[in-house]
Order: structure tokens, then sequence, then C-alpha cells
């Protein structure tokens, strides 16, 4: 429980002084925008290949993985039924709401939950490669054809893969690690170099669009802010649980791990993604704040209960 606990802080200081760089103008005000760039386009490659390249390829499908999966993808499509069926939002919209309502903090807080609450990294590393090589690929090329002035044809279709830093990298990471070829360290070491910026990058900037954000506050977009969030952290985990228990008939430690990765908070790399599509900023930001604040007390329940 303490290593949630940890997590979390972790996470919040290090915004903080994301929101005090801000505050005092230091960095001036396209910095958060710069750092995002950043993020998206060089450091989150990198360390998506240094991992990646490492990786057990035989290690990433299990029970919990199922689990964690499925409950994502019906938390997504509730939200994205709900948000275009009832409330007509455009595409871009609802796909950064379905993110924030199931896409999880896989990169900093989950493996630091993963050490030291599951006993095993591991653990975290295919729900990381789901969402890097499945589901963040396509929630990606929904927002770009939604964002681009271009005119859908399966030409552009097929190239969108290849426009995405995201997508390159780890797609080279993965033909590393099937080719069983081990990287010397003197090659992976810029990777990881560059990659380690990734997340203290993504949470500076986060922290430094939090000036002035009120995430209670009422308004349009009230409505997206608290279905993301109630289903990211209460429908997500007990779907996991259910499909985990009942379902798949799934062991205690399994369930365990099922309902911890699902209980994550949203990821920053969505506000990440929303700030690079210039596309509900402000709903992806209060859903990271609101759901990272919500989500440790999802998780110290799911521990006093399941273990």
């Amino acid at each position: 429980m303490s290593a949630v606990l940890s997590g979390f802080t972790t996470i919040w200081l290090i915004a903080a002084l994301g929101y005090l760089l801000a505050r005092g103008r230091v960095l001036g005000e396209e910095a958060p925008r710069v750092l995002a760039r950043l993020v998206f386009s060089v450091a989150t490659p990198a360390l998506l290949f240094a991992t990646l390249s490492r990786t057990s390829l035989d290690r990433i499908v299990s029970g919990s993985l199922v689990a964690f999966v499925v409950s994502t993808v019906l938390v997504a499509l509730l939200y994205v039924l709900v948000a275009k069926l009832v409330w007509r939002r455009d595409r871009a919209r609802a796909t950064i709401g379905a993110l924030g309502a199931s896409y999880v903090n896989a990169g900093n807080l989950g493996l630091a939950i993963a050490a030291y609450v599951l006993g095993d990294v591991s653990l975290v590393v295919p729900v990381l490669l789901f969402q890097v090589l499945l589901y963040a690929p396509v929630a990606l090329t929904v927002l770009d054809l939604a964002s681009g002035r271009e005119r859908l044809s399966v030409k552009r279709l097929l190239s969108l893969p290849a426009r995405n830093p995201l997508m390159i990298a780890s797609a080279a990471g993965i033909a590393v690690a099937a080719s069983g070829w081990t990287p010397p360290a003197l090659l992976l070491e810029p990777f990881d170099l560059v990659g380690a910026a990734a997340v203290p990058a993504a949470l500076l900037a986060f922290g430094m669009s939090l000036p002035g954000a009120r995430p209670l506050r009422a308004g349009p977009e009230s409505p997206d802010r608290y279905l993301a969030v109630a289903l990211k952290i209460i429908v997500q985990p007990l779907l996991a649980y259910v499909i985990g228990m009942f379902v798949l008939d799934l062991n205690q430690a399994q369930i365990f791990a099922a309902v911890i990765t699902s209980a994550l908070p949203t990821a920053q790399n969505v506000f990440v993604f929303a700030l690079r599509y210039r596309q509900s900023e402000t709903l992806a930001r209060d859903v990271v704040v609101l759901s990272t604040l919500a989500s440790a007390l999802a998780m110290i329940v799911a521990a006093v209960f399941l273990t």
C-alpha cells in the first residue's frame, strides 16, 4: 500500500514542479506544447524502442492481460456510445474522452505499482504493449483523420503508421526482440538516455498546464469529464474483476493484477495526444487530474479486499 502512495507522490511532485515553472513563466507560454511534441516525437519512441527490444515476446499473453484488454475495450465502447448517441459529440472529442476513460498510466506509475505492489514488473509490460501497439495506434489514427484536412483515402490510411513515431519505434523494438539479437549496451544507451526524459517531460508538461485549471468547474465538458473518470476508476476495475473471476476463472494473483492495472489512472499521454492534435485539451487535462487523485483510493480498496 505504501508503494501506491509513493508512486502517486512522485507523480504529483514532478507535476508540481511544472506548475511552479509555469507560474513563474520560466520557460515561456509555449513550453507545454514544445515538451508535448518532444515527448510524442522523440522521448517516448526512444523509450519504447529500448524497452521493447529487450522484452521476451513469450511473456506477453496472460489471463490478467485478457481481463484488462476486455475491460478496456468495453469501457471505451461504452463511453463512445454515450458521447456519440446521447451527447452527439464529434469524433475527435469522443476519442479523447474514450482514451481518458480507459488508457491507463502504465509507463511510470504502472511500472512502480507492478514492482512494489504486484511484485513483478513483467505484469505491466503486456499492458504497455497492448496500449502502444494496438490501442494507441487505433486512437491516433482516428484523431489524425478527424483533425486532418486531407480527404480520407486508402493510401492515406495505410500510410498513417509510417508517419507515427510511436508506431515506428514500437515496430522496430518488436522486430529486434523477435530476431533474437541482443543489441550491445553501447547502441541502446542513447535510447535509454533520451527515453528517460519521456515520463518527467510528460509530467512537467502536464503540470505546466495546471495554472488556471479548475477540474471541478461546471461547463459544457462536465458530463464528458465525470463519465470518463467514473468509467476509469470504478467501472473498468469492476469489469476486470468480473471477467477475471467469473469468465476466465483466474487465480487470485491474476485477478489482483488485472484489477490493479485496470485501476491505474488516466495516462498523461492522453493529455499529450490532446495537445498534439489540439483536440479537447481541457477535457484530457481534467480527466488526468481527477483520475490520478481518485485512483489511489481505488487501488487501496482493491489491495484491502483482494490480498
